[in-house]
């Protein structure tokens, strides 16, 4: 049934309906869904009146009715009562930031949470952690702990969290002429590296020190792709020999069965790895996403080494900080165990790696 008129506020739908965000319902607008619904009127042809989406309204309707007819289940003509519905939407927001009043009035969770998001932990793994670790004796949902940051107790923290996204500049391609001899295409990689089933196959890459320094100094950074255990070591340069010395380096630490590698000139002495049983591989030109983990592994380190760094400041030491807080994570993907844990489990590392 198509209604005769517009909604009495006298915008047009198509202003309202192209609104990027839609504010919340007002008193108004329930009076008016009431009388609509009362008179039979579909959930669409109300959100033709009010200049809202037909599932805005139907959501309306369906959260906020007083009754529910039993054979379609949907809200029974006359059920909506503008009043009743805007008390119930009242409670609803009322008890949605509960969770964060439960985390500040819990001091032991609170400094916790604290804790771990001054160790750049997320609240997923957080979450995860204490649902594995219930002789702590305390527990709450990562929804919970973004709820408790986005109130007014816990926003002075989101600055812990990783949420700045970099647009990357596109690198200059002054070398892209030199071809990098004996060069394996990923699609040769064995099937045990391509889908994580094996372990002891590796992703390399390098982070270079910020170029209005003038610096040289880079760190060369390995993650192995099943674990996601990360190892890094500072190179004094990306000379292709001293980017191959750190992966030699590791090679008496920890097991390494290959290594795939981007197409920068960094990585062209890759062959001398082959002399220690260290098959190579590369991502097609221009697809470093071929080789997320390693990047994902540069996007944490880049939380204690930022852009702007001249690694040239920089001491083994403070890397080796930092690769210990970011191995020891409680990790989703395994099953919120650390990297170092499951490494250590599955016999990847012959030596303490630092």
């Amino acid at each position: 049934m198509e209604p005769p008129f517009r909604f009495q506020s006298g915008h047009p739908p198509c202003i309202l309906s192209t609104m990027r965000k839609a504010p919340k319902l007002t008193s108004a607008e329930r009076s008016e869904i009431e009388i609509l619904h009362t008179k039979g009127y579909s959930a669409r042809a109300i959100a033709k009146v009010l200049g809202r989406s037909p599932n805005t309204i139907a959501s309306e309707l369906k959260r906020n009715s007083c009754g529910d007819d039993r054979r379609t289940n949907t809200a029974s003509r006359g059920s909506y009562k503008a009043s009743r519905a805007k008390q119930k939407a009242y409670v609803r927001r009322k008890y949605a930031t509960y969770q964060g009043k439960k985390i500040q009035e819990n001091n032991k969770l609170r400094l916790f949470i604290i804790a771990r998001l001054k160790d750049h932990w997320n609240p997923d793994e957080i979450a995860g952690y204490l649902r594995n670790n219930p002789a702590l004796g305390i527990y709450v949902s990562k929804t919970a702990i973004y709820e408790w940051l986005r109130s007014s107790w816990g926003q002075q923290y989101c600055r812990y969290l990783y949420s700045k996204r970099y647009r990357q500049k596109p690198r200059k391609k002054t070398m892209a002429h030199k071809v990098i001899s004996a060069r394996v295409s990923i699609a040769n990689r064995p099937k045990g590296a391509a889908n994580r089933s094996r372990y002891g196959h590796w992703e390399q890459d390098a982070v270079v020190s910020s170029k209005r320094s003038g610096s040289t100094a880079s760190l060369s950074v390995l993650q192995e792709r099943k674990s996601r255990y990360v190892y890094a070591l500072l190179r004094p340069n990306m000379k292709p020999h001293e980017h191959t010395a750190a992966a030699i380096q590791l090679t008496a630490k920890a097991k390494i069965v290959s290594i795939t590698y981007d197409n920068g000139i960094e990585n062209r002495s890759h062959q001398t790895l082959h002399e220690y049983g260290v098959a190579t591989f590369f991502t097609d030109p221009y697809s470093s996403w071929q080789k997320g983990g390693v990047e994902n592994a540069n996007k944490m380190l880049r939380r204690y080494f930022p852009k702007g760094t001249d690694f040239a400041t920089i001491s083994q030491t403070d890397v080796v900080d930092a690769l210990w807080r970011i191995n020891n994570k409680p990790r989703k993907i395994l099953g919120y165990k650390s990297s170092l844990q499951v490494a250590k489990e599955k016999g990847l590392l012959k030596d303490e790696v630092s």
